[in-house]
């Protein structure tokens, strides 16, 4: 007999940084994504359901990417609190002021940015299976 454990959010997953697969292991072997060091410390699979998380050799280089597409959504949305708070203007500098306020906290999020890129980009090609402790993880040919 089968117990189903309930099935963890998607996007809780992918804000807590769990494997695709079972949405329950760690992908990173340090908590924090600011002990430089350690940042892409990865496990080589999941503690959970042993899903391997290096697809391929030179799997990560699509990250960038990601990690693209999050600085300019990052960006944008900044631009846009920015804009509803303080107002744009370029009389004033407003608008610089924001560049240099953006830039600041892109540097300080980069470590951050750059592991949430990573996890995005492995669940794309891994899904989640509900039955992950009777199946087999999905293997890659390299």
């Amino acid at each position: 007999m089968h117990t189903h454990k309930p099935r963890p959010n998607h996007f809780w997953s992918i804000a807590t940084m769990k494997c695709p697969r079972c949405r329950r292991g760690p992908l990173f072997t340090d908590h924090s994504a600011y002990n430089f060091k350690h940042t892409f410390s990865m496990h080589k699979t999941c503690s959970e359901c042993r899903q391997h998380f290096d697809m391929e050799p030179g799997f990560w280089y699509g990250t960038g990417y990601v990690s693209y597409a999050l600085a300019i959504a990052f960006s944008v949305a900044t631009f846009i609190a920015w804009w509803v708070l303080i107002g744009v203007s370029v009389n004033d500098n407003r608008v610089f002021w924001w560049l240099g306020t953006n830039a600041v906290l892109l540097v300080l999020l980069q470590p951050w940015l750059m592991r949430l890129s990573r996890t995005i980009y492995l669940y794309f090609f891994v899904s989640y299976d509900p039955d992950y402790e009777h199946t087999e993880p999905k293997k890659f040919d390299y």
